[in-house]
């Protein structure tokens, strides 16, 4: 990516729409509107304007635009706005036209992001927020994704790390007046005492149940049983649409099958499996493989029996499972002390749904305190736990690797947002990005 260059790109869904909006970014932002529109309106003010080919003059649209100078804006660079109509003509021929104007390209995707990052308009933690916020599909994940590009994670972060540069400060100062036996000593058991405390609070924060990664990727609920129990009848019934090949030849579901759920505001995610049995075929046996691998992955597996007979395996942690009693309207009167539901009339799917939706509940948590999203994060924090123990439980002396032990806990910590260098994450955070953000 060329820092000197002026990115354009359509910031908008693709395809038809009532409005358009093309951000432009860079140093030849200000004079790509100008040769565009003629004079620019006052910085933050928008105007109406017509937006003309910057060579030929012709007419492309009738539009507002809006002009945010540096350092002022979402990137801290001059950021120019064209808010057009939204046909594909009008798009392409705006692109087209600022595609002519000296100094400005296509931007590349997460570019506009990637340029806020480095101009100290955002951090790495609330950048991977934004990324969340864009894909969010429930209310629980919008929430969490706002709070995190809000700078609830960051702050926690960076305060953790002031902490540990204290605490660098501390040994540094025992090394200084090493001399001086009992000041070095009260530095260095000050230090280690903040470092106590310190790390009980991070590996709190990492005893949570994976609640944060849970709520962004999503509940797993695997659909286990015998073939022909109905578990892709109740995946179609709670997707309400045929996602699934339902037939009573057994052996029809053969791979996993996965629908999104939007349970209470929660993201879920159900599957479907293959029958476990004792197999019949190569292929079969692929099949059950894969369901017992989705059951050992899953947050919560629903294990179907249309009888009692069909026990839950033993291989299934019944703390994470719950049996139904499948197919109900095929046996009304019989006696089960688990849940009966039928996937053909609708009995007791909403009991079904609504137990869900409780332990999806349960596993998030309450949301109050700010969440682990990324496994990103928790290596990180894992690490800077490990150097914090080092710092701890390694031998005073000598106490120069005791100070390397805190530099780099704080660099860990350093990382998740940015404070220190991270250019082996950076492609791979922004390349996420849609070309206009």
């Amino acid at each position: 990516m060329n820092e000197t260059s002026t990115i354009f790109a359509l910031s908008s869904a693709p395809g038809r729409a009532g409005v358009a909006v093309i951000r432009v970014s860079g140093p030849a932002a200000l004079t790509a509107l100008e040769m565009m529109t003629g004079p620019a309106p006052k910085p933050r003010f928008a105007a109406y304007r017509t937006i003309k080919h910057p060579k030929t003059g012709e007419a492309l649209d009738r539009a507002v635009v809006v002009w945010f100078a540096a350092p002022k804006s979402e990137t801290g660079e001059d950021v120019v706005e064209f808010q057009v109509h939204g046909s594909r003509a009008v798009i392409t021929g705006v692109l087209s036209s600022l595609g002519e104007i000296a100094g400005c390209r296509l931007a590349e995707p997460g570019e506009f992001a990637r340029r806020a990052f480095e101009n100290g308009k955002l951090d790495l933690a609330k950048i991977e927020g934004l990324a969340d916020l864009i894909d969010a599909e429930t209310e629980a994940q919008r929430r969490q994704a706002l709070a995190q590009t809000s700078g609830s994670l960051s702050k926690l972060y960076d305060g953790w790390r002031s902490r540990l540069i204290e605490i660098a400060g501390l040994v540094e100062a025992a090394i200084d007046f090493s001399d001086e036996g009992d000041v070095s000593a009260s530095a260095f058991n000050e230090a280690r005492k903040r470092g106590e405390v310190l790390q009980k609070e991070i590996s709190k924060h990492l005893d949570d149940g994976h609640r944060g990664e849970i709520l962004r990727e999503g509940f797993r609920v695997a659909l286990l049983g015998a073939p022909n129990a109905g578990k892709s009848s109740l995946l179609n019934a709670l997707a309400r649409r045929d996602a699934a090949i339902v037939s009573a030849e057994a052996g029809t579901t053969r791979d996993v099958i996965e629908v999104h759920l939007d349970l209470a505001g929660l993201p879920v995610i159900v599957s479907d499996t293959a029958g476990i049995r004792e197999a019949s075929s190569d292929i079969e046996r692929e099949g059950i493989r894969r369901s017992l691998a989705a059951a050992r992955e899953a947050d919560l597996v629903l294990w179907l029996a249309e009888s009692p007979e069909s026990a839950l395996p033993p291989s299934l942690s019944r703390e994470l499972s719950l049996e139904i009693r499948s197919k109900q309207d095929l046996a009304p009167d019989s006696t089960f002390d688990g849940l009966s539901i039928s996937a053909k009339t609708g009995a007791g799917l909403d009991q079904l749904i609504a137990e869900i939706a409780k332990r999806a509940s349960e596993a998030v948590g309450s949301g109050n305190e700010p969440a682990l999203t990324r496994a990103r994060h928790r290596q990180a924090l894992e690490n800077a736990v490990n150097d914090i123990g080092e710092f701890l439980n390694g031998p005073p002396e000598p106490i120069e690797l005791r100070a390397e032990d805190v530099r780099r806990a704080a660099q860990a910590l350093g990382r998740i947002t940015g404070r220190v260098d991270v250019e082996d994450v950076l492609d791979q955070i922004f390349s996420r990005f849609c070309i206009g953000k």
